[in-house]
């Protein structure tokens, strides 16, 4: 009996320093990074107008904007690490990013194997057309033309809720649907805020903006599992930039809208 007890005894004692040791470990992210005066985020340079590389050959946009802002919130230097959507959250997971802000939405399966801070920008499917154009509610899309991809989630969307007199024009993949609109086959396009993104950027003769929208997904900012230090941190400055208006100044200058409720 006193070897069991003093076994139990032992095994307990053993549980308790790896937790302790767990414990620590759950700081090492956000110490390592203060320490070394320099943070790793992971970032896109395909997808505009979040992730893309500009004239001067340097990254540019909103996700690279918003690494930025937190790395000088921390004072710490920031190092961009290029990710594409397939290898971002493997990234973070063997420590090669301490943060992956990609136009990363939250899902119960990604959940499991990384943690999330709150929303920092949204991401959204959505109607453009030109400036001159006045749609400024979804009454005004009566007699209007629509470039759609068919299927696809701005088509739901916008099947449920345009007016009977929209003009509501299918085509079978995004090129097609930019094509069109691009070619003046219709007024407006309903499509995601990145197609756009790239369609106003190579289009500038368009002139074209965001009118309507149609479905909100915003994105999250990813973190290895355990790292609740520094989720706490970067929380905190997600938290006090939407307070100063700055997370929504970001998502005006690159997505042409406010940010607005973002979820925590």
């Amino acid at each position: 009996m006193k070897l069991s007890k003093r076994l139990l005894l032992s095994t307990v004692a053993a549980a308790s320093l790896l937790s302790l040791s767990g414990a620590a470990s759950a700081q090492n992210a956000l110490d390592g990074i203060q320490k070394a005066k320099l943070i790793k985020i992971a970032i896109p340079t395909d997808f505009p107008p979040y992730g893309f590389v500009g004239v001067d050959l340097k990254p540019q946009g909103l996700d690279i904007d918003i690494a930025n802002y937190i790395g000088t919130k921390m004072g710490v230097k920031v190092e961009l690490v290029v990710v594409t959507s397939a290898n971002r959250i493997a990234y973070l997971q063997t420590k090669k990013a301490d943060l992956v802000i990609s136009t990363l939405g939250k899902n119960a399966e990604r959940e499991k194997v990384i943690d999330f801070t709150a929303a920092y920008s949204p991401f959204f499917q959505a109607i453009y057309g030109a400036k001159s154009l006045n749609v400024k509610s979804l009454a005004d899309l009566a007699g209007k033309s629509i470039a759609v991809t068919r299927g696809a989630i701005e088509d739901q969307e916008l099947t449920k809720v345009a007016p009977a007199g929209a003009d509501i024009k299918r085509f079978e993949d995004n090129n097609a649907t930019i094509s069109a609109y691009v070619a003046g086959q219709t007024q407006l396009v309903a499509t995601g805020a990145s197609v756009a993104g790239v369609m106003m950027q190579k289009n500038p003769q368009l002139n074209a903006e965001y009118k309507l929208l149609l479905k909100d997904s915003p994105n999250f900012i990813g973190v290895a599992k355990g790292e609740d230090a520094l989720r706490t941190r970067v929380n905190a400055i997600i938290a006090e930039a939407k307070k100063a208006g700055d997370i929504d100044k970001m998502a005006q200058k690159w997505l042409g809208r406010p940010a607005g409720q973002l979820p925590e």
